[in-house]
């Protein structure tokens, strides 16, 4: 990813965040979107990316020249002397004599040059392969992003199914109560059955609220992996039967996983490639390095004033060699504890590439699992709702009693809340195969 790129994911992100003070109305994939470009993680690892990028310009540039200007004045208040011996032969055996002045002003121009040096070289290749880490891991950033979104989308959408279905029994027992409560009053129905009738609306309508509870809770969740403000009104758009029926869907979990395209393995090669260069910076350790350097000066001196002489330049240029004979043995250990990195960093990219494999596949499994169970528990609900709505029918008609329609309204309640809990566990699972395929 290079730096127009990023500029451009934080313009977006501006323009997004401007757009996302209204009203918004998002699909599934807009939601999974909007997270790519603006989730809070998101957002810090594009501007880490920028710094890996800022990062392989300063090691560039450690090659470049480099030039630097100083100045110094210095004021002896007692100029330093020095002693010599009387070569005139007469008066005392030792002269003392100031090699100095009271003022001295130096300005200094230096340029320094690196010619050679191995750990420069190896340094450059380095700051690549940083470059692409820090592109694969804004990759992963968004990946997860994107799952986060996708989890919180359709938990939203479970519970907003789970309170329809809590709902749909709500008018049928307020039915069945009203008309209860009315042949009580004239002495054809017994108080034991209002009551059971009253506990049954309650609980109905205490799962309906509990429900649309648990819809604002995975809303305000969604608001965040979005990087919304929490006062954001959202609406989603979408069938949760459409989603869990699309044939992609169903699909997913005979997919293979594709390791050379899964950025956690390809998160393991890096790690290779960058210790690999560590141990041949830790052996450019061995070669010797070279340095130019020129520099030019003028100084000043003062007897009696700062300035008071003229501007005497000084130019000189030079090498500077360093060569590395003798280190007891430092450079050696030190190359020897890269390639012992080097050789973890290969058990755990075998580790990473088995252990992709094996979550792949037992992700597979439960997404399987948790369709036949979701199948299966929703022909449940179905024959429970029947089941409830012939009773309610038989109730009305002075067929059944109180106790029969409290038992079979219990019995649907609990076949919705099966039902809820095996919906929830398919789009877990779906959206944890998507992401252990990294097909985010």
């Amino acid at each position: 990813m290079n730096t127009q790129r990023i500029s451009g994911m934080l313009a977006l992100f501006l323009g997004l965040t401007a757009a996302a003070q209204g009203p918004l109305t998002l699909t599934l994939q807009q939601a999974m979107d909007m997270a790519a470009q603006q989730s809070f993680a998101v957002r810090s690892s594009t501007l880490e990316a920028e710094k890996a990028e800022a990062r392989i310009k300063e090691v560039t540039a450690m090659g470049l020249p480099q030039v630097e200007a100083t100045g110094a004045f210095n004021n002896y208040l007692t100029v330093p002397q020095s002693v010599i011996p009387n070569f005139t032969g007469q008066g005392p055996e030792f002269l003392q004599v100031q090699f100095g002045v009271p003022y001295t002003t130096t300005g200094t121009l230096q340029l320094n040059q690196l010619i050679f040096d191995g750990s420069y070289l190896v340094g450059l290749r380095a700051s690549r392969e940083l470059r692409t880490r820090s592109e694969q891991d804004l990759e992963k950033t968004v990946a997860e992003a994107r799952y986060q979104a996708s989890k919180s989308f359709l938990g939203v959408l479970a519970a907003r199914e789970g309170s329809r279905l809590a709902a749909e029994s709500v008018p049928v027992l307020e039915k069945s109560l009203s008309e209860a409560s009315a042949m009580k009053e004239q002495g054809f129905m017994e108080a034991t059955d209002v009551d059971r009738l009253s506990i049954a609306l309650a609980s109905a309508r205490d799962r309906a609220r509990s429900f649309a509870q648990q819809e604002r809770v995975a809303m305000a969740y969604l608001r965040l992996v979005l990087g919304l403000p929490s006062d954001t009104p959202i609406t989603l758009s979408g069938d949760l039967e459409t989603i869990v029926n699309d044939p992609a869907e169903v699909a997913l979990s005979e997919s293979a996983i594709d390791l050379n395209g899964h950025v956690d393995y390809q998160l393991a090669n890096t790690l290779i490639r960058l210790q690999d260069l560590e141990v041949r910076n830790q052996k450019a350790a061995y070669l010797p390095k070279l340095y130019g350097f020129a520099n030019t000066q003028a100084q000043n001196f003062g007897f009696d004033q700062v300035w008071q002489t003229d501007w005497f330049p000084g130019t000189l240029w030079g090498l500077q060699l360093q060569v590395p004979i003798f280190s007891s043995g430092m450079r050696n250990n030190r190359v020897k504890q890269a390639n012992l990195t080097l050789q973890q960093t290969e058990v755990n990219r075998a580790f990473t590439e088995q252990n992709l494999i094996a979550a792949a596949e037992e992700r597979s499994e439960k997404a399987r699992t948790a369709l036949e169970s979701y199948r299966t528990e929703k022909q449940n609900l179905e024959l429970a709702e029947r089941i409830f709505d012939r009773t309610s029918i038989k109730f009305t008609n002075g067929l059944s009693s109180s106790f029969e329609l409290n038992q079979d309204q219990s019995q649907y309640l609990q076949s919705q809340q099966i039902y809820i809990g095996k919906l929830v566990d398919l789009l877990l699972a779906r959206t944890d195969l998507r992401k252990a395929l990294d097909l985010y």
